[in-house]
């Protein structure tokens, strides 16, 4: 393959430009190399196949094109299809219906189901696998406050800066008075309102430990398995979801591009990698993009991946959707859907504001 030379899409004349884009909407439509002659007969630049040959080996020399398995037809490299995708795709917006079964899809339901038919919807409608990952939690606190179920087990109800509430489940000690309960909540009230659990969290051990405070056993002992159980590593756990690797395998043409395939959900099983680029993609301010070799995790497969972070109603993100799959995705279709999703994504998270979890 041709090393790419930089070229900007104001470097290629009309003709080239006009050929450039005819392949490249050619192979995302079909996969397959295109060859002067198909475009001689079905393109519109009413050039002859010497022409666009022509052309097509400047595009080539300047790395934008490629030619696979001494192949008479052009594709296009990854250089290429940044290219396109910054100065050549037109970029749509979503029909009233498309928003419409999107709106459906997630509302109604739990936010952590939600966010799981997000996943699917990606995938089902994007043609490659749908990635969530879901919000971090570890925000400032308004309260706290511990509610008996039975005689050793409390919900602890976490009321957020942001509105959002929070029940958690946990053990406790066996015949824990209702007035320890209270205790302990009006306490760590105090001492978090304003505040994330991590930020304060060691400030409050050491309180407790040095007896700053006049707080009863049991009392402490609930604090100290509370903040236990809410320490960093809870509180900034993050899920992620990924649907429709099967429908990966099943829209691959070749025995190569199934070894592609085969490849990339390898490199889906690194969570960890996976993780930091919607991290990543989290920063920037809407849709943004990863084709083939532009990030490490996917170098080997060739893959692209669009993603969009999605922000609660003070714009703060929360996590970030995305949807990974071959180079050849539709982008025109898949960058609006995405961006799109997010934003519902995150209306829906100002709506659904209550969810449970329960430590182990």
């Amino acid at each position: 393959m041709v090393p790419f030379q930089s070229t900007d899409i104001v470097d290629l004349d009309q003709r080239s430009r006009h050929i450039f884009r005819e392949i490249v909407q050619n192979y995302l439509k079909t996969g397959d190399p295109v060859g002067s002659n198909t475009l001689a007969k079905t393109g519109s630049s009413g050039l002859s196949p010497a022409s666009i040959r022509a052309s097509m080996a400047a595009l080539t020399s300047s790395g934008l094109l490629y030619a696979p398995h001494m192949s008479a037809g052009r594709i296009p490299t990854h250089a290429g299809l940044r290219l396109f995708v910054d100065g050549l795709l037109q970029v749509g917006d979503l029909s009233e219906k498309e928003r419409m079964e999107i709106n459906n899809r997630l509302a109604d339901q739990p936010v952590q189901q939600a966010l799981d038919e997000a996943s699917k919807l990606l995938s089902g409608i994007a043609g490659g696998a749908g990635l969530v990952l879901t919000p971090v939690q570890d925000l400032a606190l308004r309260h706290v406050e511990f509610v008996p179920l039975s005689p050793d087990e409390a919900m602890v109800v976490l009321v957020y800066e942001t509105g959002a509430v929070e029940n958690r489940l946990m053990r406790v000690p066996a015949g824990t008075t209702p007035s320890a309960l209270r205790a302990a909540g009006n306490f760590l009230s105090m001492r978090l309102k304003g505040k994330t659990l991590s930020d304060t969290r060691d400030r409050i051990l050491k309180d407790i430990s040095e007896h700053r405070h006049q707080l009863d056993a049991e009392s402490k002992a609930l604090i100290e398995q509370g903040i236990a159980h809410w320490s960093t590593h809870k509180s900034t756990e993050r899920t992620l979801i990924v649907r429709g690797r099967s429908q990966l395998i099943d829209d691959a043409k070749t025995s190569e591009n199934l070894e592609r395939i085969r490849i990339l959900l390898d490199e889906m099983e690194q969570k960890k990698e996976l993780i930091s680029l919607l991290d990543e993609a989290g920063k920037a301010p809407g849709v943004k993009i990863y084709i083939g070799a532009e990030n490490s995790l996917f170098s080997l497969s060739g893959s692209s991946v669009v993603t969009a972070p999605y922000r609660d109603a003070q714009g703060k993100v929360l996590g970030a959707i995305g949807v990974i799959g071959p180079t050849r995705i539709n982008y025109a279709k898949v960058i609006p859907m995405v961006d799109y999703t997010a934003q519902a994504i995150g209306y829906l998270m100002g709506q659904k504001t209550t969810w449970t979890s329960k430590d182990e």
